[in-house]
């Protein structure tokens, strides 16, 4: 499959003018090295259209330049620095060190034991210092930007890791660059303290964090956030309104559209003739996310393959199970590719798979952005009924098929279903896009943005 090229932009955000007085300069702040992250890129064309000149402030990281240029923005990427950035390292290079002359002179044996506890010591340390001083990691980038970050007249803090370094950037320039009060937007993208991500941190420190957090919330000057559920339960948190935004897709001229008969980029680099049955799933790699269990349930759809496409800490891993026995010529991982080229690979899958298990809060309440990428471009997905506001929406608009857990049975069972249906239902694709097209493309989400931004720049 292939998206045909020459179908009219009907999804395209359309250019808006701005207002009479100068926009001034906008920051996006992202708490990774953003390589890519398509919500600050799809904000910053926004803002750009809204006449703000952009930049992306990102963490820099090896191998990435610490400048690219896009169309109408800029990302730069800072390094950590200060005592921060040495805290942030991992321990396990000074325990490596220093192991061998602490248990010089010991017996075989006690030294292993020494060397077991010394690693459990280590763990332990990491852990405190993660709960106690979260989000330490990126500490040293905040302590940069407080140096070397230009003024802005409109922070947009994406998540948690960045809403503290643009509370002080505002409390440094109060006025921006035009004169006008500073404004600060806190883009809650997740419920962050119902996540993984503290699931192991003591409840107290956890409180501790949570109360900071709201803080940090009710310091901005507006809330965003990615859907209803999370809106309505961070709001009653935090005693605010926030505007919802979702991640919905950049549709381009015809980026929605799909010729069957031909093999597109997903198919090329895999050698899949196009009649191969290809689950996808793609996004970030790592651990909770049921990816053990997918790899699984392909097993017991013969001829299928499971394809992932993706990124993060889980990446390695995975690469290493395509050469496993168990699953050779049947799982295949692949790198990330960037936003704009995204659509079309997703377009080459007969189905996306999200097998997340509701292992937190807001887990259960996520709408990631592999479920829109899917649905814009008519792939059908398979989804968890407990990962409630996806499934909600999958069966009301018939986007795909709900399975009742993330066991390999009943994700296999959903993968043949969408397989049936697709067979018997040729249709099934073109509606999905459509929907897509009217409900969850970037214009509609960007709407509440733009009036959100408009209402922050006083006359």
């Amino acid at each position: 499959m292939v998206i045909a090229p020459d179908e009219p932009d009907r999804g395209e955000a359309p250019s808006t003018a701005s207002l009479d007085e100068p926009a001034g300069r906008a920051v996006i702040l992202v708490g990774n090295p953003a390589s890519p992250y398509s919500r600050a890129i799809r904000l910053a064309r926004t803002l750009a259209r809204q006449g703000y000149r952009v930049e992306i402030a990102a963490v820099a990281a090896p191998n990435l330049p610490d400048r690219e240029i896009g169309d109408g923005w800029e990302l730069r990427r800072y390094a950590p620095a200060g005592f921060w950035e040495r805290f942030g390292r991992s321990p396990s290079r000074r325990q490596a060190t220093s192991t061998p002359a602490a248990t010089s002179g010991i017996p075989v044996g006690s030294r292993s034991a020494i060397r077991r506890a010394i690693t459990r010591a280590g763990r332990l340390l990491a852990a405190i210092r993660r709960w106690l001083f979260w989000p330490h990691m990126v500490r040293g980038w905040w302590a940069t930007l407080a140096r070397v970050l230009p003024p802005a007249d409109l922070y947009h803090a994406c998540g948690s890791l960045t809403i503290a370094p643009a509370l002080a950037a505002r409390r440094r320039t109060p006025t921006g660059t035009t004169g006008r009060p500073a404004r600060v937007i806190y883009d809650a993208i997740d419920d962050v303290m119902e996540s993984n991500n503290v699931l192991d941190m003591p409840a107290p420190i956890r409180a501790w964090h949570e109360r900071r957090e709201t803080r940090w919330a009710r310091a901005a000057d507006a809330l965003t956030t990615i859907n209803e559920p999370i809106a309505e339960r961070l709001g009653a948190r935090w005693g605010r309104r926030l505007v919802v935004v979702p991640n919905y897709p950049e549709i381009r001229s015809g980026s929605a559209d799909v010729d069957p008969d031909v093999v597109g980029p997903l198919r090329r680099t895999l050698g899949f003739a196009p009649d191969r049955p290809i689950v996808l799933y793609q996004g970030r790699l790592g651990p909770r996310r049921g990816l053990d269990e997918a790899a699984d349930a392909v097993l017991q759809v013969p001829g299928t393959a499971l394809v992932f496409l993706g990124f993060g800490a889980g990446f390695d891993r995975e690469l290493a199970r395509d050469a496993d026995p168990r699953y050779v010529g049947r799982h295949f991982t692949l790198p990330a590719v960037p936003p704009d080229e995204l659509l079309a690979w997703v377009a080459d899958a007969d189905l996306v798979l999200m097998p997340l298990p509701p292992v937190s809060v807001n887990q259960t309440l996520v709408s990631p952005n592999k479920l829109w990428e899917a649905t814009a471009v008519g792939t059908p997905v398979v989804v968890p009924a407990a990962i409630s506001f996806m499934a909600g929406l999958v069966e009301a608009e018939d986007l795909g098929v709900v399975v009742p857990s993330t066991t390999p049975a009943d994700l296999a069972a959903g993968i043949r279903a969408v397989l049936d249906r697709m067979a018997a239902d040729p249709g099934w694709r073109g509606r999905i896009r459509a929907i897509a097209r009217e409900r969850h493309a970037w214009p509609v989400a960007e709407a509440a943005y733009i009036e959100l931004v408009r209402g922050m720049r006083p006359r």
